[in-house]
């Protein structure tokens, strides 16, 4: 049979699933370019399950703080909804859910598969249509996950000719929450395709939205490797500096003073040694690591890397408590810690997979009494995940032992060091994890 018609971007309906950090900015500004086109009859559904998170984008309201100086509730090719008769008779998916790890670290993609069945099931649903099916997926997978994982289940229920009727696409989020300064039209795009026509249209789709560089990959399993080889490098490069960090601090050098010394050199590049958490670095490098494992190769450095983040929380909280000890002996159960910040990365409300947790834990298992202070994440959702009751600031301790800076909040950055040391005692120390506050004999930069 001959190949279906390419949906016209201009006179479409597309969904996007999921509205959560990728999804919502990806929805509202796709819904306000075309807004801005002439003669556009696009309509744009924002799918999302959550009731509560649906309300509050209806209203205008988006409290993961990623939409700023968007009207996107007045805008009338644009509707959020969680009902799947939204989701009939569209032209384009795509498809932004989450991808975690589970508890071994090998990939969860049970969202991911669930979000392709909801949307075959509304494809088999429609009426006829003239246009081909594309469905573009978003999410971090390891390369091959799109092809092997997705369109089977696409091609099972939909019954439709693969390439004729239905063809799939990849385009990694890029997303880093909390940067106002790289958001989504700044940042530029990766896109690939089952098929070349199917390949310029998501090309046009997305240069509509991103003022940056659209680049074409040549396949869908390049552009799925090249989102977790970004996250991989970082996540080695950071695991670098935490393990000069902890050998550093062994020989009593500054960690700080040598990566400030070795900056010198043109072609050195300085990371700062800290917490690896959130829902992309400290997860992506295992669906890449379990693809390969599968492929008979067994990671090694990866891994390596991995390890030595996922135990900096722990060593952060141990080395505080040595130091404070040897300062000023003391039973554990009379030393009062206060932990300033919780989420998994500045100025982002996100706590997902919070490192700050496993130096909140660490402390609490040696029996000290713990103040937590966070002032842009939901309290709320702090206690129901991780069951910690956030203190105010005007519930502090009038002074405390240990004082840990976790997260480089704006907030925190822009109190002098007078404020900081009028929350210790005479002994007390000052664990500056993010390197945000000036050098003081109480301060200890990881």
């Amino acid at each position: 049979m001959n190949s279906k018609l390419i949906p016209n971007l201009f006179d479409c309906k597309i969904a996007i699933i999921g509205q959560g950090y990728v999804g919502c900015p990806l929805t509202v500004n796709l819904a306000k370019e075309l807004d801005n086109v002439n003669n556009s009859r696009s309509i744009i559904i924002g799918f999302d399950k959550s009731k509560k998170r649906l309300e509050e984008l209806s209203k205008g309201i988006d409290t993961t703080n990623e939409i700023n100086n968007i009207d996107f509730n007045k805008l009338k090719n644009l509707e959020f909804s969680n009902s799947l008769d939204k989701l009939l008779d569209c032209d384009i998916y795509i498809v932004a859910v989450p991808t975690p790890v589970d508890k071994c670290n090998k990939p969860d993609l049970n969202l991911l598969e669930n979000a392709t069945r909801l949307v075959a099931e509304q494809i088999l649903k429609s009426k006829e249509s003239n246009f081909k099916k594309i469905v573009i997926y978003e999410s971090t997978v390891y390369p091959g996950a799109t092809e092997e994982v997705c369109l089977p289940i696409l091609l099972e229920i939909t019954n439709l000719k693969f390439h004729e009727e239905i063809s799939i696409a990849y385009s990694p989020e890029r997303v880093n929450p909390g940067d106002k300064e790289h958001t989504l039209k700044d940042i530029s795009k990766i896109v690939s395709a089952s098929d070349p026509e199917s390949l310029d249209l998501i090309y046009n789709l997305y240069s509509l939205i991103i003022e940056a560089e659209v680049y074409k990959a040549n396949s869908i399993k390049v552009a799925e490797a090249s989102k977790v080889v970004e996250n991989v490098q970082r996540d080695l490069n950071i695991a670098l500096v935490n393990e000069l960090s902890m050998i550093f601090e062994k020989l009593d050098i500054d960690t700080s003073e040598v990566l400030d010394a070795a900056n010198s050199k043109w072609n050195f590049t300085k990371y700062q040694p800290g917490l690896v958490g959130g829902h992309c670095i400290g997860v992506d490098p295992y669906y890449l690591t379990y693809k390969a494992e599968l492929s008979g190769y067994h990671p090694e450095v990866i891994l390596a890397g991995r390890r030595i983040n996922d135990s900096m929380g722990d060593w952060i909280a141990n080395t505080t408590i040595k130091k404070y000890i040897k300062s000023k002996p003391k039973l554990l159960s009379e030393i009062n810690v206060l932990i300033m910040g919780f989420t998994y990365k500045a100025n982002c409300p996100d706590i997902r997979n919070s490192k700050v947790y496993d130096i909140y834990k660490t402390l609490e298992e040696y029996g000290c009494n713990i103040d937590l202070y966070e002032p842009i994440a939901n309290h709320l959702l702090i206690k129901e995940y991780y069951n910690i009751k956030v203190t105010k600031e005007y519930d502090f301790n009038s002074k405390y032992d240990i004082i840990i800076v976790a997260v480089a909040h704006n907030e925190f950055k822009s109190k002098d060091i007078s404020y900081w040391i009028s929350k210790t005692r005479k002994h007390s120390i000052i664990v500056d994890v993010k390197n945000i506050l000036p050098i003081n004999e109480k301060i200890w930069k990881i």
